[in-house]
């Protein structure tokens, strides 16, 4: 459990005027490589290379950096539609990884197209950034109570800032989500395609909606599945995640009361739950499947947050009801939750803090914040993913590629969602699709979990359908829920 807290710690999630980061197709040009292809050593049917591209897209001409890729190549070259890129977000997750799954797309996917993925820069194989572990392991969690706290998180923030940069080099200061996207343009330059299809799920439809809006007429098609709105300020950003995480803790609640599986069905689990974080907060709550190590209040709510992107609610009721009524000896045989292992815990800050604004005027504005997100969500007090970037944002730097308004799409855009996505809140897609236009269309999947292709036979059936033919699906169209099984992820 500490290994979880320690991963979802550092997992989790003012207009500035961007001249020196505006596109400069020229410079891409100058900047392309050959990429040479060779048979990734995990899969020889999947070919894995890279490419030089500068550290600094202001400076085309200055220092440059290896990024990582993988190619699937479309297993009927006879109907081969295109080249799609795909990302799987984090930030930091290796999108190189994602090609190298190959039950991720659907076999029409597969066979239509390349896919393609471009580890991010700071991440998987892209020059992946470097901190000392131990201080990483040190990162105090965001849910501070006193204004000592506060300011030492501030402080602990500029010293891994300073460590990471001094280890990993200039693409510490560069891996924001514009320089990525510059760098898929090169990439698009360099496989030799007029125009790309992209899948960006989670962090990874920023990514999308960054090239749709510096490169649109390269772009021809687009899918954003569990939309971030980088329309968001510093509050919509931290009472919308709030209300998405309390509403999945209520569902779970609903879905125990209904399911007789739940192994805490007829309980009270709010009043459970009140007791464990009085228990958790006191120092008082043993791992009940690591004893007798304690967790504190943000390791339950990472918990939870962890459990509900399968969702994994057989496992996360038997984990309450150990922590709750512990055994004498260490439980055997119940499930373990898994880690929802947004990110890897190095680039997140670097990417995070460079890609969003989230101000918060010391610790008597912060600790007025906290009171209101726990009046919108008492059990959850917070979004992790929220809180995680705040917290670990304090301190460092105003940010190069700040939120703003998302501009109008010029080409049609396919947003899905999860209408109780823990992470990526619902009202993001709702806010997103309204942003893009008529070109946009919001495709609902009325269940639970992150990353909804993923979860619905009928979502990917739809994403799928777009990304060959280009056929969208009606509007206000939505797929039908589907219950999670017994300890697998949906």
């Amino acid at each position: 459990m500490r290994a979880l807290a320690r991963r979802l710690t550092a997992a989790i999630l003012t207009l500035t005027t961007l001249l020196a980061y505006a596109p400069r197709p020229a410079h891409a040009d100058r900047a392309q490589s050959p990429i040479a292809w060779k048979p990734c050593p995990q899969d020889g049917t999947v070919q894995c290379g890279t490419m030089r591209v500068p550290v600094d897209w202001s400076e085309p001409s200055g220092p440059g950096l290896d990024i990582a890729l993988a190619r699937s190549p479309a297993a009927d070259r006879t109907a081969r539609v295109g080249t799609l890129l795909v990302n799987p977000g984090g930030p930091g997750v290796s999108a190189a990884g994602l090609v190298l799954d190959h039950g991720y797309f659907g076999t029409d996917v597969r066979r239509r197209f390349d896919i393609v993925g471009v580890d991010p820069r700071g991440a998987g194989r892209s020059a992946p950034v470097l901190c000392d572990q131990a201080l990483v392991d040190r990162k105090p969690a965001p849910l501070f109570t006193t204004e000592a706290e506060f300011r030492q998180a501030g402080e602990y923030n500029r010293r891994l800032a300073t460590d990471c940069a001094g280890r990993s080099g200039a693409v510490y200061r560069h891996a924001d989500s514009i320089s990525v996207v510059h760098d898929m343009e090169a990439v698009r330059i360099a496989l030799g395609e007029q125009r790309i299809s992209f899948y960006g799920a989670s962090y990874g439809s920023l990514l999308g909606l960054l090239y749709a809006e510096r490169y649109p007429h390269r772009l021809r098609a687009l899918v954003l599945d569990s939309v971030m709105d980088h329309s968001a300020g510093v509050d919509a950003f931290l009472t919308q995640t709030a209300d998405a995480v309390q509403a999945a803790f209520d569902q779970f609640v609903a879905w125990c009361a209904r399911d007789g599986r739940c192994v805490l069905r007829g309980r009270d689990i709010k009043l459970i739950w009140a007791e464990l974080m009085r228990r958790a907060t006191a120092g008082q709550l043993i791992d009940p499947y690591d004893p007798p190590d304690r967790i504190g209040a943000w390791d339950l709510i990472s918990a939870a947050f962890s459990a509900f992107y399968g969702p994994q609610w057989y496992s996360f009721a038997y984990y309450l009801k150990d922590a709750y009524e512990p055994a004498p000896e260490p439980v055997a045989g119940s499930p373990v939750l898994e880690s929802a292992d947004l990110t890897t815990p190095h680039s997140f800050g670097a990417v995070m803090c460079q890609d969003w604004w989230l101000p918060v005027d010391g610790f008597t504005a912060y600790r007025d914040r906290m009171r209101a997100l726990a009046v919108r969500a008492p059990q959850m007090l917070a979004s992790p993913l929220a809180l995680t970037a705040l917290g670990g944002c304090l301190g460092r730097e105003t940010p190069v590629n700040p939120q703003r308004p998302i501009p109008p799409a010029t080409g049609p855009v396919l947003v899905v969602n999860s209408r109780y996505d823990p992470a990526t809140a619902y009202v993001w897609a709702q806010q997103v699709t309204r942003q893009l236009g008529p070109a946009a269309r919001l495709l609902t999947y009325q269940g639970w979990g992150h990353v909804a292709y993923t979860h619905s036979p009928c979502v990917s059936g739809a994403v799928d359908r777009y990304l060959i033919g280009l056929t969208m699906p009606a509007s206000g169209a939505s797929c039908p829920a589907i219950e999670p099984q017994p300890f697998g992820i949906g």
